[in-house]
């Protein structure tokens, strides 16, 4: 499989927790809030244990290497707290329960969709590295894509806009991850700092976004969900070795 075809997988997360929100399905909202801590935990390990280790040996042979990463790294980080909560009025992780108005909706999918579009950066640019890097980082960008679907498609509702373009907002997310997968593997810039602009991306998404939305609820499963989705990238990473190797 190519990055594409998992970037397209990825952007059909969108569109399922969209579909869950307009849908009234309340099962399948309970399931994917129980994904935030899970995937959060999950989230936090690829960046530290995958992708920065890669950024950083890379970078390492270059006078100054590893600090000019550090610095793409920490720019990933601020753009998407930019786009999300400075240049965005109401955003955050989850269902909408309050009224907004039209514009705000607007506001948020341009904000996510910068966000989502470097989802598809991290996606190719774990690919360009090796299999299982490109394969942990689909799967951490595939585990808060169906929140992210809700976030969206909720705000969207919120905001006074009908079902149909609730969809179509998540369908413009999941697009932006395609963008950012056939960018990355044609522009010379995103192939070759991709990555450390994904790291920044990702820990910002898992420790800014998903874990503010459920820490206060406390618990032994948000818990166990959070540091089982830690646990479950060692195991993974194992079985996506063997399994590619």
């Amino acid at each position: 499989m190519t990055p594409l075809l998992f970037a397209l997988a990825a952007a059909l997360g969108n569109l399922v927790g969209a579909l869950a929100l307009v849908r009234h399905e309340r099962t399948s909202l309970r399931v994917i809030d129980a994904c935030l801590a899970f995937g959060a935990g999950f989230m936090l390990a690829v960046a530290m244990l995958g992708v920065l280790p890669e950024v950083m040996g890379h970078a390492s042979g270059a006078d100054g290497g590893a600090a000019e990463a550090a610095l793409y790294v920490l720019g990933g980080y601020l753009v998407v707290h930019l786009a999300q909560h400075v240049l965005t009025p109401h955003f955050h992780f989850g269902e909408e329960t309050h009224r907004l108005s039209a514009r705000a909706g607007v506001s948020a999918l341009l904000g996510l969709s910068l966000h989502t579009f470097f989802d598809g950066v991290a996606i190719a640019s774990g690919f360009l590295v090796s299999g299982t890097l490109g394969t942990l980082l689909f799967l951490g960008v595939l585990l808060h894509k169906l929140p992210e679907g809700v976030t969206v498609a909720s705000v969207m509702l919120a905001g006074g806009q009908g079902g149909r373009r609730a969809l179509l907002a998540a369908g413009a997310l999941g697009l932006a991850t395609v963008l950012g997968v056939l960018l990355t593997e044609h522009a010379a810039p995103l192939a070759e700092h991709g990555l450390a602009v994904s790291a920044g991306v990702t820990l910002y998404v898992a420790a800014s976004n998903l874990v503010p939305e459920f820490q206060a609820k406390r618990g032994p499963l948000t818990a166990l969900a959070f540091f089982g989705g830690a646990a479950a990238f060692f195991v993974t990473e194992r079985l996506l070795e063997g399994w590619l190797h």
